[in-house]
């Protein structure tokens, strides 16, 4: 069984996903910590659940979602796991920094990439890679078939989609990535979004005004 933690972080509000499992084995999914409270907040929690952090995920590479990428690597030895295509935009993340004033050290250790369909083992539970861009260039999900959820970034939140203005972004691709990888899983689905509140799959496909079925 896959328990789902979150932290909200840093001035834009991020959410970043911690998930454990009956081995006290971790997955850490974009961690946004940028101020040096919420990195001791992560830490805290991670070494009071005793958890033995396996793998750094990012769903996509805007800055809100990889300003902990560094400090992870560095405190728990955890290489980068992401699709191929938002390299480009794990790059440029720190420029988009200082455009906001919020200036970081990035991640620069080993790249491992994941794409469509690939499996990430867990214990005795599984991770589905979905292929979703549209927000960002190559954005991916992670999804747990067995438990009915989804750890979707910034793709679908409650009523409302991920904003598809900056670079790399495409509005008609996001429609289709939701309707065609997210509006197909079962309706009872929580979809875990990259920043706001949980929701569901039917939820969304019954009331969100920007995708319909």
């Amino acid at each position: 069984m896959i328990k789902v933690e979150h932290f909200t972080f840093n001035p834009l509000a991020e959410n970043t996903y911690v998930l454990s499992n009956e081995k006290d084995e971790a997955l850490i999914i974009d961690p946004g910590c940028y101020f040096t409270e919420e990195e001791r907040m992560l830490q805290e929690y991670i070494t009071t659940k005793r958890l033995k952090p396996l793998l750094l995920l990012n769903t996509h590479c805007h800055l809100d979602h990889v300003f902990g990428n560094n400090w992870v690597y560095k405190t728990y030895g955890l290489e980068l796991h992401l699709h191929e295509g938002e390299v480009v935009v794990l790059e440029t993340a720190p420029a988009s920094g200082n455009l906001y004033g919020l200036g970081f050290t990035t991640y620069k250790g080993p790249l491992h990439f994941l794409k469509e369909g690939d499996e990430i083992i867990f214990g005795d539970n599984k991770l589905k890679v979905l292929f979703t861009p549209g927000h960002s260039p190559a954005s991916i999900c992670f999804y747990c078939e067995a438990q009915h959820f989804i750890i979707g970034g910034d793709v679908l939140f409650q009523e409302s989609i991920g904003r598809f203005d900056l670079p790399g972004g495409n509005e008609q691709t996001l429609y289709k990535s939701i309707r065609e990888k997210l509006y197909v899983l079962p309706d009872e689905t929580i979809v875990y979004p990259g920043h706001g509140e949980p929701t569901t799959i039917g939820h969304e496909k019954n009331f969100n005004p920007f995708v319909r079925p």
